[in-house]
């Protein structure tokens, strides 16, 4: 097998898209939270889950689903499903083909919450992100960010490796 090639360096303006993207990365999620816990008395996290169940047919998700699709460890993932439990905003069922299992189901009254804080975290991701783009064309925006996640598997992916 040939030896790969000498990377090159990045150029300024690389460089300072790649400092400036890893900022955003750490400094959004934190800014998204801020703003539901002032505005709402809602994690980020809590307000993912129940977006999540609400995009779902019969509003419902099996623990483990949820937990990758909010990008949670499984443990996280249970301990805020019981916290939304006690708030009624979500029940747990047992899965009807492996009695292992559990489903997460969005209430009416957690449907009804999520809706609440809904225009509070539009106006929050108006805030942070699109009031900074100005004219930049979104649909390429868009492609170039979709293309980054899914250029490379991480090593987990594909051993099917567990966190």
């Amino acid at each position: 097998m040939p030896p790969a090639p000498t990377p090159q360096p990045l150029s300024q303006e690389e460089e300072a898209v790649m400092r400036a993207l890893g900022r955003f990365m750490r400094m959004l999620p934190r800014m998204l939270d801020a703003d539901l816990e002032r505005d709402q008395r809602m994690s980020l996290s809590e307000y993912s889950v129940l977006r999540h169940l609400s995009e779902t047919p019969c509003r419902n998700m099996r623990m483990s689903e949820l937990a990758a699709a909010a990008d949670m460890s499984l443990s996280g993932m249970t301990r805020l499903v019981a916290r939304l439990e006690s708030l009624g905003y979500l029940e747990r069922i047992r899965c009807e083909n492996d009695g292992r299992g559990a489903n997460a189901v969005l209430t009416d009254a957690g449907l009804a919450r999520l809706q609440d804080a809904w225009p509070s975290h539009l106006a929050s991701v108006r805030r942070h992100i699109f009031d900074h783009l100005g004219e930049l064309d979104l649909d390429r925006l868009a492609a170039a960010l979709t293309a980054m996640t899914y250029d490379t598997a991480s090593p987990c992916d594909s051993a099917g490796c567990a966190e």
